[in-house]
Order: C-alpha cells, then sequence, then structure tokens
C-alpha cells in the first residue's frame, strides 16, 4: 500500500540527502486505524508530542480528526509553552521538571496545562505557585502501574503510588489546594503498550513478553478500577483518567477506567513497532523514513553512505538501530553498523545502486529521528507537497 523504491526515488529526485520525509497518505491512514479502534469505544485520543515533534503533522492530526482527538501530551513544561504559542490548548505535561513548575502557573493564564505530579512536594509547590499567579493549576496524579512478576516489577518506574490509599491521599491534598484543582490520572501501562513481542531479536523470550502482556492487561485493570472507586468514594471523581498507547489500544478500554488513551508513534509506525503480534499493530504501515546518499562503492557487493548513526533511546541492542528499508535486502554489516558519519551496506544480487543514489531507511523510534533534522519533507500520492520545520528546525531542543 504504501510507496516502493522507485516512488521514493523519484520523489527525493534533486533532493540534498541526508533528508527525513513522511509519506502523509500512509500518516493519514495510520491515524485512521487508531480512529477505527478508539472512537467507536467513545475514549477520545490524546496525541503524544514526543512521537511526532512536528507542529505541522500535530495540527494535522487534531484537523483531520477534531471529534476523535482531545489534546496533547507533552514530554516537557518548555515544549508546552512552545506550543501554546503556536495556538495549541488542552495539554497534559507528563514529565514535569520540578525546577521549572513555575512555567506551568503562568501556562494557564491563557491556556489549559496540566501537570503530572506523585509527591506531596510537587502539589505543595504547584500550589504556592498558582496562588501566587492567581490560578489554579490542574493536577493529575500518576500511578505506578507496572506489573509484580514474583517481587519484580516489569514496566516504566516512574511513580511511588501504586496502592489506593496513597493515591486518595494525594488527591485530597491536591483538592485543599488554592492554586491546584485535582484532575484525573495518569495510569500507563507500558509493560503492555510498550513492549513488542515478536522480535526477531529476543525470539526466546517472545512467549514469556506475551504471557506477561496477558497477564498484565487484567492485572491493570483492576488496579486502575479500584483507584478509580476509591477516589468516587472519598469524593473525588477524576474527571480524566489516561492510559494506554499505541501498543495497547486494543486493551486500554472503558471497562478498564479509562476516560481517554494516548497514542503517537504508531502514526509514523518505526520499525521496532514491526515487533507486535496483536492485529491493529500489524495493520499499521510505516509513514516516516530518512534517506541517505550512496557515497563510496568499496566493492561489488558494499556501498557506504553519509551519515546515519541515529541510534534510538533505550536499553541498547539490535532493535535500537536504523534499519534499511528499500531497496529491499540490503544489511548492516555487524562491525560497524550505523555510523556516525557513514554507514556501509551489504547490497544482495539483483540490487544496483550508484554514487548519489538515496537509501531509505526506518528509525527504531518515531520522534527522535526529527532530533536528527531540522525539516522533513511530506510526499503525497508520489511527490514532495511540503517541506516542514521539526522542533530542531524551529530553534527548539527539550530535553
Amino acid at each position: 500500500m504504501g510507496l516502493g523504491y522507485g516512488e521514493m526515488r523519484a520523489a527525493l529526485e534533486g533532493q540534498s540527502l541526508p533528508i527525513a520525509f513522511v509519506d502523509l497518505d500512509a500518516f493519514d491512514r495510520n491515524l485512521a486505524r487508531h480512529v477505527a479502534i478508539t472512537k467507536p469505544r467513545g475514549t477520545p485520543l490524546r496525541v503524544a508530542t514526543k512521537s511526532v515533534r512536528v507542529v505541522a503533522l500535530l495540527r494535522r492530526l487534531l484537523e483531520r480528526e477534531p471529534d476523535a482527538l482531545r489534546g496533547l501530551m507533552c514530554y516537557s513544561l518548555a515544549e508546552a509553552a512552545f506550543l501554546v504559542q503556536r495556538g495549541f490548548d488542552d495539554l497534559l505535561v507528563a514529565y514535569p521538571p520540578y525546577r521549572d513548575l513555575a512555567l506551568a502557573a503562568e501556562l494557564n493564564r491563557s491556556r489549559s496545562v496540566s501537570v503530572v505530579v506523585d509527591c506531596e512536594a510537587q502539589v505543595a509547590r504547584l500550589d504556592s505557585l498558582g496562588v501566587a499567579e492567581g490560578v489554579r493549576i490542574p493536577a493529575v496524579i500518576c500511578l505506578d502501574m507496572s506489573f509484580d512478576l514474583f517481587g519484580q516489577r516489569v514496566g516504566v518506574r516512574r511513580s511511588p503510588l501504586r496502592e489506593p490509599s496513597q493515591v486518595v491521599a494525594l488527591a485530597r491534598r491536591i483538592a485543599e489546594g488554592r492554586g491546584v484543582r485535582f484532575l484525573g490520572l495518569l495510569a500507563y501501562e507500558a509493560q503492555i503498550a510498550g513492549v513488542g513481542d515478536a522480535s526477531p531479536f529476543e525470539r526466546a523470550l517472545n512467549p514469556v513478553k506475551r504471557w506477561i502482556k496477558r497477564a498484565s492487561v487484567s492485572d491493570v485493570a483492576m488496579r486502575r478500577t479500584a483507584i478509580v472507586h476509591a477516589l468516587r468514594d472519598a469524593g473525588l471523581d477524576p474527571a480524566l483518567v489516561n492510559g494506554g498507547g499505541t501498543g495497547s489500544l486494543d486493551t486500554t478500554t472503558p471497562d478498564s477506567g479509562v476516560t481517554e488513551v494516548t497514542a503517537g508513534s504508531g502514526f509514523f509506525k518505526p520499525h521496532l513497532f514491526d515487533y507486535y503480534s496483536n492485529t491493529h499493530m500489524r495493520r499499521l504501515e510505516p509513514a516516516a523514513f530518512f534517506a541517505l546518499e550512496v557515497t563510496r562503492l568499496p566493492s561489488p557487493s558494499l556501498v557506504t553512505c553519509l551519515g546515519g548513526g541515529y541510534v534510538a533511546s533505550g536499553s541498547a541492542g539490535r532493535d535500537k538501530v536504523p534499519l534499511p528499508y528499500l531497496p529491499r535486502g540490503l544489511e548492516l554489516l555487524p562491525m560497524e553498523m550505523c555510523g556516525e558519519v557513514q554507514t556501509p551496506l551489504r547490497v544482495p544480487a539483483g540490487v544496483s545502486l550508484a554514487l548519489g543514489d538515496p537509501v531509505v531507511f526506518r528509525h527504531a523510534k518515531a520522534g527522535e529521528l526529527c532530533e536528527r533534522f531540522e525539516r522533513v519533507a511530506l510526499i503525497s500520492e508520489g511527490r514532495i507537497v511540503d517541506c516542514v520545520p521539526t522542533y530542531r528546525g524551529e530553534g527548539a531542543c527539550f530535553l
């Protein structure tokens, strides 16, 4: 369904390389696939900005599906301020820095910018800042939704709050504040949404991962629902309960206590998302790419490209390295992989590449690609229709 090598090569003709580009038609189809899952359930989808990092594409998502999408999940208060300046509203800051919390009070003078908290110190600081600024800052309590596997926690280690009594106590403290108000919960199940269970790099672990994910689905639903009920019983009904990610859209439902879900990477579908067994992940198609130029021909079976060392964050491994995508069959060299200034590739029989030709790659993650490029070319129907700045291209770097 997506573009082939000949179509991509023709679209990039005359462009300087390296270049990042997005197939808008695939991007839009991926959005439609997300909405087909969430809209019938009545769970609005909040866009994770870290997975996009291009203002024009964030705006495109919200404008194409205004009834199905709700606001943005930001990864920095400074990023939220940047987006407020560009007209966005309804922002949830999931990773707020403690030192810069004053910015949250300033932003809430004109926009709704909610801030995630998980301890008394954060709440107290927000409360005093809100009072000083004459606003009430919406606070969202972050929960620890990791899975307890025989005493070991599987999932992201983020919040200390796991028991309903802990959450009710902090929500009550928020509700008593004059510069802060209780909005709801962030309950992200990373061990379901963020773990591929069909990885070619860890085949022996795939059955274990699938078992953990199945067990965690019911565990998360039970604990999330119990916390929501405890808050309601205490007269602290959460208006917002955010959960999920692209990888768990099929299991993060209103039955598990959520009022909205968050997703972002699935619009681009980086190659880490190839390694999931669930149906909706397999239906997504690659939409974001970068192309490197062939600059050397070391032997008849090798080419060397300029640049390419765009390795993703997370636990180090082969799955975090960019993968050659088109032409088909190109392989990285195990002793060199993607380098700082060059990337050599083994060329299969039947594939011919000349100096100056593009080689198309997929990044392991989504938005991180945009930290390496100032602009992204947008391709539709096989031709470049626009070229838009990334956050970096607008002079912004938040983390």
